[in-house]
């Protein structure tokens, strides 16, 4: 006997020489026919695939905030600080000389601040920051502390003399070292006034002329 099976079944069966066809419905009991695999699988695939499209739509969300630069980063703007206004300030609350050097045209402050040297031999320092027409940081420190709490204060930790420049009518001592950015202090009256940071050599000297030959300023 050949059965195919539908909603109904349908059954050939031979007798003798000839074929007697014959209808006969199969009861199921009442279950559908069960889909094929593939159909079943398809809803979970779905299902599956919305953890992966939500996070291909936040890697891009995060992509699109982000740029490309081929020649490497580029440097963003500069802060800018008022630095008339922030020494003019220190000038009348610190109870010592206050100096404004008058940077070349190029020079960018960029930053200020007011600190206390604790310790023998402490005090009051005023600092001003800029960055130099090369991109480079240097800054002025002028306090009213001595030399060696003053340097060690700056640098972070003890530091020794390694030579003198002189500018001008001024003689600096240089605090350096193998791979430590160079400290140039000098004293003008009961002041000193000290330089630091990644600048040249020039850009020292620029400075040190400058604020030497600035006089005090008058609160």
């Amino acid at each position: 006997m050949r059965c195919r099976v539908a909603a109904a079944t349908f059954c050939l069966a031979r007798r003798g020489p000839g074929i007697v066809s014959t209808a006969q419905y199969l009861d199921t009991g009442g279950v559908a026919s069960k889909k094929p695999r593939i159909l079943e699988d398809n809803k979970d695939m779905v299902w599956s695939l919305v953890p992966l499209v939500l996070f291909c739509i936040i890697i891009a969300g995060i992509a699109s905030q982000c740029t490309f630069s081929p020649g490497g980063p580029t440097q963003g703007p500069i802060p800018s600080v008022d630095v008339d206004a922030a020494l003019n300030y220190d000038a009348k609350e610190l109870g010592f000389p206050i100096r404004n050097p008058g940077v070349p045209d190029g020079w960018t402050p960029n930053s200020g601040s007011r600190k206390i040297i604790s310790g023998d031999g402490g005090g009051d320092s005023s600092t001003v920051g800029f960055i130099t027409t090369s991109g480079r940081y240097i800054q002025l420190t002028q306090s009213n502390a001595e030399e060696f709490p003053l340097v060690s204060h700056v640098a972070g930790g003890q530091r020794f003399a390694t030579g003198v420049e002189t500018v001008g009518a001024d003689t600096w001592n240089v605090f350096g070292g193998e791979g430590v950015e160079s400290i140039w202090v000098t004293d003008v009256g009961d002041v000193r006034l000290l330089l630091t940071g990644a600048a040249t050599p020039d850009e020292f000297r620029i400075l040190a002329e400058k604020v030497g030959a600035a006089q005090p300023i008058t609160p």
